[in-house]
């Protein structure tokens, strides 16, 4: 029994500053707290299905730079398996300063930093040992389909997250798992999301377009999750939020891992609502999942 997942995705150098509020042009602040380590959605998806039991290989991109040298060391410290990650060019950057009005995030991501489909092809033998593979759709399209495809053929679960508007309909057919927020729903469906209808009319619409199960996000709500004959809503709680950074990952791994392990689509939802939420309440959007 294969028992393993294959992230195909984002990997990033992470520089998380936290400060009372952002200065005025031409004036300064103090910094209260800074984090520098490993990020990216790909990297912090795997290293949450990881925590939560799964066997990991990661496919992606770091650079030949120092900074490469650290994530990729510190990706396989946490475990990972980094057999899969390409290097060259510059590793990507994101910043993310977050004060009391919220969180700004700046990222520097060179066109070396994305996969093409010639490093997704060189990882091929990683897919025939995957229970599940994960899919970030902010890689080039033409790279992700070729994960799909290895995948399909490796009777995988295909996990697909955020929203394509290139080859979208061959993805979901190849799909078994979407999970999209308001704004990559809107990208799948062309409809806004605003309350709960809109969302069960956006996972319904992507039910009939081949997937099994569907997460949609409602903004300040919470979550819809779908399936062919049911669905669960998941309301935000009451913890307060420091900083939604990682939010979105989290909640896949929650989803991924608990479907991985046998759960059906309710209790998987709430698993995944529950892995958001502690990662929400801290600094940084690392998830910190099964400890």
């Amino acid at each position: 029994m294969k028992a393993g997942a294959v992230v195909v995705g984002q990997v990033a150098r992470d520089f998380v500053v936290r400060v009372e509020r952002l200065p005025a042009p031409g004036r300064a602040t103090t910094v209260a707290r800074r984090i520098e380590r490993l990020g990216g959605k790909g990297a912090n998806h795997a290293l949450g299905l990881h925590q939560l039991g799964l066997a990991v290989a990661l496919v992606g991109v770091v650079g030949t730079d120092h900074a490469g040298d650290d994530v990729l060391h510190e990706a396989d410290t946490e475990g990972l398996d980094v057999a899969g990650v390409v290097r060259r060019g510059e590793t990507a950057l994101l910043i993310d300063v977050t004060d009391d009005d919220g969180r700004r995030l700046l990222e520097d991501v060179p066109s070396d930093a994305l996969l093409r489909p010639e490093d997704v092809e060189r990882t091929a033998s990683l897919f025939d040992e995957a229970a599940v593979v994960s899919l970030q759709l902010q890689q080039p399209t033409d790279a992700v389909l070729t994960a799909a495809h290895l995948a399909a053929e490796a009777g995988a679960r295909i996990v697909l997250d955020g929203a394509t508007e290139d080859d979208g309909d061959e993805l979901l057919a190849l799909a078994d798992v979407v999970r999209a927020d308001a704004t990559e729903a809107a990208m799948w469906a062309g409809t806004t999301i605003r309350e709960r209808a809109d969302a069960a009319r956006v996972t319904r619409s992507l039910l009939e377009r081949g997937p099994s199960l569907a997460a949609v996000t409602v903004p300040g709500q919470g979550d819809l999750v779908a399936w062919r004959t049911g669905r669960v809503f998941l309301p935000y709680g009451d913890t307060p939020v420091v900083d939604p950074t990682g939010g979105g990952d989290a909640f896949l791994a929650g989803l991924v891992a608990a479907l991985t392990h046998g759960a059906g689509p309710e209790e998987a939802g709430q698993a995944a609502a529950r892995a958001a939420a502690s990662t929400v309440a801290r600094l940084g959007g690392r998830p910190e999942l099964g400890r």
